[in-house]
Protein backbone atom coordinates (compact mmCIF):
# COMPACT_ATOMS: atom_id res chain seq x y z
CA UNK A 1 0.00 0.00 0.00
CA UNK A 2 1.15 3.50 -0.85
CA UNK A 3 1.92 5.29 2.35
CA UNK A 4 1.00 8.66 1.04
CA UNK A 5 -2.75 7.13 0.56
CA UNK A 6 -2.32 6.82 4.31
CA UNK A 7 -1.05 10.26 5.07
CA UNK A 8 -3.92 11.78 2.96
CA UNK A 9 -6.42 9.47 4.61
CA UNK A 10 -5.09 10.53 8.39
CA UNK A 11 -5.13 13.91 7.49
CA UNK A 12 -8.67 13.92 6.37
CA UNK A 13 -9.73 11.87 9.43
CA UNK A 14 -8.17 14.35 11.88
CA UNK A 15 -9.23 17.53 9.73
CA UNK A 16 -12.84 16.17 9.29
CA UNK A 17 -12.66 18.81 5.66
CA UNK A 18 -10.91 17.45 2.03
CA UNK A 19 -9.98 21.86 2.30
CA UNK A 20 -7.75 21.36 5.24
CA UNK A 21 -6.62 18.25 4.87
CA UNK A 22 -5.34 19.45 1.51
CA UNK A 23 -3.28 22.32 2.77
CA UNK A 24 -1.67 20.21 5.66
CA UNK A 25 -0.36 17.69 3.02
CA UNK A 26 0.61 20.24 0.62
CA UNK A 27 -1.45 18.76 -2.01
CA UNK A 28 -4.62 19.80 -4.13
CA UNK A 29 -7.81 19.15 -3.36
CA UNK A 30 -8.76 16.72 -6.83
CA UNK A 31 -5.38 15.12 -5.84
CA UNK A 32 -6.45 14.44 -2.28
CA UNK A 33 -10.19 13.46 -3.12
CA UNK A 34 -8.49 10.58 -5.89
CA UNK A 35 -5.75 9.55 -3.32
CA UNK A 36 -9.30 9.07 -0.54
CA UNK A 37 -11.07 7.34 -3.44
CA UNK A 38 -7.53 5.12 -4.09
CA UNK A 39 -7.69 4.04 -0.62
CA UNK A 40 -11.37 3.04 -0.60
CA UNK A 41 -11.01 0.93 -3.87
CA UNK A 42 -7.96 -0.88 -2.79
CA UNK A 43 -9.59 -1.73 0.62
CA UNK A 44 -13.23 -2.20 -1.07
CA UNK A 45 -14.89 0.51 1.83
CA UNK A 46 -16.51 3.74 2.36
CA UNK A 47 -14.40 5.88 4.82
CA UNK A 48 -16.33 8.97 4.13
CA UNK A 49 -19.13 10.40 3.56
CA UNK A 50 -18.79 13.52 1.92
CA UNK A 51 -21.31 16.74 2.71
CA UNK A 52 -21.16 20.23 2.19
CA UNK A 53 -19.27 20.92 5.76
CA UNK A 54 -17.02 18.51 5.50
CA UNK A 55 -16.75 15.09 5.95
CA UNK A 56 -18.36 12.22 8.10
CA UNK A 57 -16.12 9.24 9.35
CA UNK A 58 -17.09 5.97 8.62
CA UNK A 59 -16.82 2.73 11.08
CA UNK A 60 -14.26 1.68 8.94
CA UNK A 61 -12.29 5.29 8.73
CA UNK A 62 -12.48 4.24 13.23
CA UNK A 63 -11.08 1.14 12.47
CA UNK A 64 -8.17 2.13 10.28
CA UNK A 65 -6.99 4.95 11.86
CA UNK A 66 -5.27 3.84 14.65
CA UNK A 67 -3.86 1.06 12.15
CA UNK A 68 -2.99 3.77 9.80
CA UNK A 69 -1.49 5.65 12.42
CA UNK A 70 1.30 2.50 13.68
CA UNK A 71 1.78 1.91 9.93
CA UNK A 72 3.13 5.19 9.21
CA UNK A 73 4.84 5.22 13.03
CA UNK A 74 6.95 2.43 11.58
CA UNK A 75 7.83 3.60 8.13
CA UNK A 76 8.91 6.80 9.94
CA UNK A 77 11.26 4.51 11.70
CA UNK A 78 12.65 2.84 9.12
CA UNK A 79 13.62 6.24 7.35
CA UNK A 80 15.10 7.05 10.32
CA UNK A 81 16.59 3.41 11.02
CA UNK A 82 20.57 4.34 9.88
CA UNK A 83 20.24 8.09 10.15
CA UNK A 84 22.64 7.55 13.75
CA UNK A 85 25.04 5.19 12.15
CA UNK A 86 25.62 7.34 8.97
CA UNK A 87 26.19 9.96 12.04
CA UNK A 88 29.05 8.26 13.73
CA UNK A 89 32.53 9.25 13.85
CA UNK A 90 34.34 6.24 14.01
CA UNK A 91 37.90 6.68 15.36
CA UNK A 92 40.75 3.72 16.67
CA UNK A 93 42.22 5.33 19.60
CA UNK A 94 45.40 3.69 21.13
CA UNK A 95 46.54 3.92 24.41
CA UNK A 96 49.16 3.00 26.45
CA UNK A 97 49.20 -0.09 28.28
CA UNK A 98 50.74 1.25 31.88
CA UNK A 99 48.67 4.51 33.10
CA UNK A 100 46.35 4.86 35.56
CA UNK A 101 43.48 2.25 34.82
CA UNK A 102 40.96 5.20 36.31
CA UNK A 103 42.04 8.26 34.36
CA UNK A 104 41.73 6.87 31.73
CA UNK A 105 38.44 4.58 32.10
CA UNK A 106 37.18 8.66 33.57
CA UNK A 107 38.51 10.23 30.36
CA UNK A 108 36.85 7.58 27.91
CA UNK A 109 33.77 8.12 29.60
CA UNK A 110 33.81 11.89 29.44
CA UNK A 111 34.84 11.85 25.49
CA UNK A 112 31.38 9.54 24.60
CA UNK A 113 29.26 11.86 26.76
CA UNK A 114 30.95 15.39 25.53
CA UNK A 115 30.99 14.05 21.93
CA UNK A 116 28.26 10.47 22.02
CA UNK A 117 29.05 10.45 17.72
CA UNK A 118 32.14 9.05 18.28
CA UNK A 119 32.30 5.39 18.10
CA UNK A 120 36.10 4.35 19.74
CA UNK A 121 38.28 1.16 18.64
CA UNK A 122 40.53 1.11 21.61
CA UNK A 123 43.70 -0.25 20.40
CA UNK A 124 47.67 -0.75 21.43
CA UNK A 125 49.58 2.38 21.54
CA UNK A 126 51.99 1.30 19.00
CA UNK A 127 49.48 0.30 16.20
CA UNK A 128 49.86 1.99 13.61
CA UNK A 129 46.08 2.09 12.70
CA UNK A 130 45.61 4.44 15.85
CA UNK A 131 43.99 8.12 14.17
CA UNK A 132 45.05 9.29 17.95
CA UNK A 133 47.09 7.90 21.17
CA UNK A 134 46.58 8.54 24.97
CA UNK A 135 50.22 8.47 25.89
CA UNK A 136 53.25 9.77 27.58
CA UNK A 137 54.79 13.06 26.08
CA UNK A 138 58.06 11.12 25.68
CA UNK A 139 56.39 9.29 23.43
CA UNK A 140 54.70 12.43 21.33
CA UNK A 141 56.14 12.29 17.26
CA UNK A 142 57.50 15.25 15.89
CA UNK A 143 54.17 15.56 13.54
CA UNK A 144 52.16 15.23 16.15
CA UNK A 145 50.03 17.74 18.81
CA UNK A 146 49.99 16.91 22.68
CA UNK A 147 47.18 17.78 24.74
CA UNK A 148 48.13 17.16 28.61
CA UNK A 149 45.88 15.65 30.48
CA UNK A 150 46.70 14.27 33.62
CA UNK A 151 49.98 13.64 36.21
CA UNK A 152 50.97 10.38 37.81
CA UNK A 153 53.79 11.16 40.29
CA UNK A 154 56.97 8.13 41.09
CA UNK A 155 56.80 7.24 44.61
CA UNK A 156 58.84 3.90 46.43
CA UNK A 157 57.04 0.98 46.31
CA UNK A 158 57.97 -1.95 48.94
CA UNK A 159 56.01 -5.10 49.97
CA UNK A 160 54.00 -4.90 52.91
CA UNK A 161 56.48 -6.65 55.24
CA UNK A 162 59.78 -4.81 53.94
CA UNK A 163 61.52 -2.50 56.29
CA UNK A 164 60.57 0.47 54.44
CA UNK A 165 57.13 -0.19 54.43
CA UNK A 166 56.52 1.45 57.76
CA UNK A 167 58.08 4.88 57.20
CA UNK A 168 55.97 7.72 56.24
CA UNK A 169 58.70 9.57 53.98
CA UNK A 170 62.70 7.76 52.84
CA UNK A 171 65.58 9.73 51.54
CA UNK A 172 67.77 8.52 48.85
CA UNK A 173 70.22 7.57 51.61
CA UNK A 174 67.39 5.22 53.16
CA UNK A 175 67.83 2.84 49.89
CA UNK A 176 71.18 2.44 50.10
CA UNK A 177 71.98 -1.47 49.68
CA UNK A 178 68.39 -2.60 49.34
CA UNK A 179 67.25 -4.55 45.99
CA UNK A 180 66.34 -2.39 43.67
CA UNK A 181 64.31 -3.43 40.56
CA UNK A 182 65.27 -1.34 36.80
CA UNK A 183 62.44 -0.46 34.51
CA UNK A 184 65.44 0.01 31.71
CA UNK A 185 63.46 2.83 29.78
CA UNK A 186 62.29 4.86 32.38
CA UNK A 187 63.85 8.26 32.82
CA UNK A 188 62.53 8.58 36.27
CA UNK A 189 64.30 5.34 37.44
CA UNK A 190 67.57 6.83 35.83
CA UNK A 191 67.37 10.24 37.70
CA UNK A 192 67.29 7.90 40.99
CA UNK A 193 70.60 5.84 40.15
CA UNK A 194 72.09 9.44 39.14
CA UNK A 195 70.94 10.71 42.17
CA UNK A 196 72.42 7.65 44.26
CA UNK A 197 75.36 7.50 42.73
CA UNK A 198 75.97 11.44 42.60
CA UNK A 199 75.38 11.07 46.95
CA UNK A 200 78.15 7.93 46.85
CA UNK A 201 75.77 5.60 47.62
CA UNK A 202 74.02 2.05 45.50
CA UNK A 203 71.79 0.11 44.98
CA UNK A 204 72.08 -3.49 44.16
CA UNK A 205 70.20 -3.86 40.88
CA UNK A 206 68.91 -7.52 41.02
CA UNK A 207 66.50 -7.47 38.14
CA UNK A 208 65.26 -5.17 35.08
CA UNK A 209 62.12 -4.89 33.19
CA UNK A 210 60.68 -2.92 30.07
CA UNK A 211 57.35 -1.71 31.28
CA UNK A 212 56.38 -0.75 35.01
CA UNK A 213 53.67 -3.32 35.09
CA UNK A 214 56.43 -6.05 35.02
CA UNK A 215 58.08 -4.35 37.96
CA UNK A 216 55.13 -4.16 40.23
CA UNK A 217 54.57 -7.64 39.38
CA UNK A 218 58.55 -8.47 40.71
CA UNK A 219 57.73 -5.81 43.60
CA UNK A 220 54.92 -7.71 44.19
CA UNK A 221 57.10 -11.12 44.24
CA UNK A 222 59.64 -9.57 46.68
CA UNK A 223 62.20 -9.29 44.22
CA UNK A 224 63.36 -6.10 45.11
CA UNK A 225 61.76 -2.22 45.29
CA UNK A 226 61.31 0.09 42.94
CA UNK A 227 59.81 3.50 41.96
CA UNK A 228 56.52 3.34 39.97
CA UNK A 229 54.04 6.23 39.21
CA UNK A 230 51.11 6.36 41.49
CA UNK A 231 48.38 4.86 38.06
CA UNK A 232 50.43 1.54 38.38
CA UNK A 233 49.88 1.40 41.61
CA UNK A 234 46.24 1.86 42.00
CA UNK A 235 45.26 -1.60 42.12
CA UNK A 236 48.38 -2.94 43.57
CA UNK A 237 46.33 -4.08 47.29
CA UNK A 238 49.72 -6.09 47.95
CA UNK A 239 52.09 -2.93 47.78
CA UNK A 240 52.95 0.26 50.03
CA UNK A 241 54.01 3.48 48.87
CA UNK A 242 55.92 5.23 50.15
CA UNK A 243 57.29 8.99 49.13
CA UNK A 244 60.82 10.70 48.65
CA UNK A 245 62.41 13.45 49.83
CA UNK A 246 63.65 14.40 46.36
CA UNK A 247 63.38 16.73 44.06
CA UNK A 248 60.14 15.79 42.21
CA UNK A 249 59.73 12.78 39.60
CA UNK A 250 56.26 12.46 37.68
CA UNK A 251 55.13 11.73 34.10
CA UNK A 252 52.37 13.29 31.98
CA UNK A 253 50.27 11.64 30.04
CA UNK A 254 48.34 12.98 26.97
CA UNK A 255 46.27 12.87 24.07
CA UNK A 256 48.14 12.93 20.75
CA UNK A 257 46.99 13.23 17.26
CA UNK A 258 48.64 14.33 13.65
CA UNK A 259 48.66 17.32 13.84
CA UNK A 260 47.30 17.26 9.95
CA UNK A 261 44.42 15.55 10.84
CA UNK A 262 42.89 17.68 14.03
CA UNK A 263 40.58 19.41 11.05
CA UNK A 264 39.09 15.71 10.43
CA UNK A 265 35.69 15.35 12.13
CA UNK A 266 36.22 12.26 14.43
CA UNK A 267 39.56 13.81 15.89
CA UNK A 268 38.32 17.06 15.97
CA UNK A 269 35.56 15.91 18.53
CA UNK A 270 37.73 14.12 20.52
CA UNK A 271 40.20 16.88 20.46
CA UNK A 272 37.42 18.98 21.57
CA UNK A 273 36.25 16.44 24.39
CA UNK A 274 39.95 16.49 25.48
CA UNK A 275 39.86 19.96 25.77
CA UNK A 276 36.84 20.62 27.57
CA UNK A 277 38.15 17.37 30.18
CA UNK A 278 41.50 19.24 30.53
CA UNK A 279 39.66 22.55 31.69
CA UNK A 280 37.50 20.65 33.57
CA UNK A 281 40.14 18.63 35.52
CA UNK A 282 42.23 22.74 35.85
Amino acid sequence: MDVRLLRCFVAVFEERAITAAAQRVFVSQPSLSAAIKQLESEMGVTLFRRHKRGVDLTDEAHQLYPLALQALGQMEKMSRLFDDASARLPLALGNFHDISPSHYARFLGHCTAAAPQLSLELLDHEDEQAQARVTLDVFKREDELFLPLWEEDYVLCVPKEHPLADRERVSIADLNDFNFIECVACEAHQQTLSLLASEGFSVNLVAKAQHKTQVRHLVSAGVGISFLPWGVLETADDLVQVALDAPRMFRRIGLTLHASDSGKPAQAALLGAAEAWGSHRA
